[in-house]
């Protein structure tokens, strides 16, 4: 109660006397709780996972890092030598990439049976993740916030009993089209693993 009113008397004086005062500042006086998800807490907040890339010749085109966070898993992509246009990103259902089409990866992770797209009703899937855009100079670094997967134990976890992959696809999502947003052929292909 003492450490409350030390902050309710501290705001007052910020707002009325120095009108600059961080209330932020203030607040670590105050005791703090952060909210946790089921999914981080089975997994740990923080836990991670990656996914090398590799195109149909078998070139490493870059990496995937997936960071379990309070409202999903965080993924990172850093990537060079991709075809420059717009392309579907998206998380397949077998970690398996058998090249050249990748086709062993299996369908777009989707444990809740969703429809595909992100604009679909009725959806998406549990891996449909927004598209990405690769500059002519073939290098792609994006972060995308997939809140309906886990790296931890559960019906959406990535580390189910077959694992999962990250496909890059040739083509952009139309975000509608069942199952998979006429994206293409599979360029590139990454089993997600520890």
């Amino acid at each position: 109660m003492r450490k409350l009113s030390v902050l309710a008397l501290g705001m007052l004086f910020c707002g009325s006397v120095c009108g600059i005062c961080s209330f932020s500042s203030l607040q670590a006086a105050a005791p703090q709780a952060a909210p946790v998800t089921q999914a981080a807490s089975a997994a740990g907040a923080g836990a991670m996972a990656r996914a090398t890339l590799k195109d149909a010749q078998g070139r490493t085109l870059g990496e995937v890092t997936l960071r379990e966070a309070s409202g999903g898993v965080l993924l990172k992509a850093d990537l060079q030598n991709v075809p420059a246009g717009t392309h579907a990103f998206h998380i397949h259902t077998v970690g398996k990439c058998d090249a050249p089409d990748f086709t062993t990866a299996g369908g777009h992770f989707n444990p809740t049976m969703m429809k595909h797209g992100l604009l679909a009703s009725g959806g998406p899937h549990a891996g449909d993740m927004p598209n990405v855009t690769v500059a002519a100079d073939g290098k792609l670094s994006v972060e995308v916030l997939d809140a309906n997967v886990t790296l931890g134990a559960g019906a959406k976890s990535l580390f189910d009993a077959d694992g999962s992959a990250i496909v890059l696809h040739a083509m952009g999502d139309d975000y509608t089209t069942d199952p998979t947003g006429n994206a293409g052929g599979r360029l590139a292909c990454g089993v997600v693993t520890r």
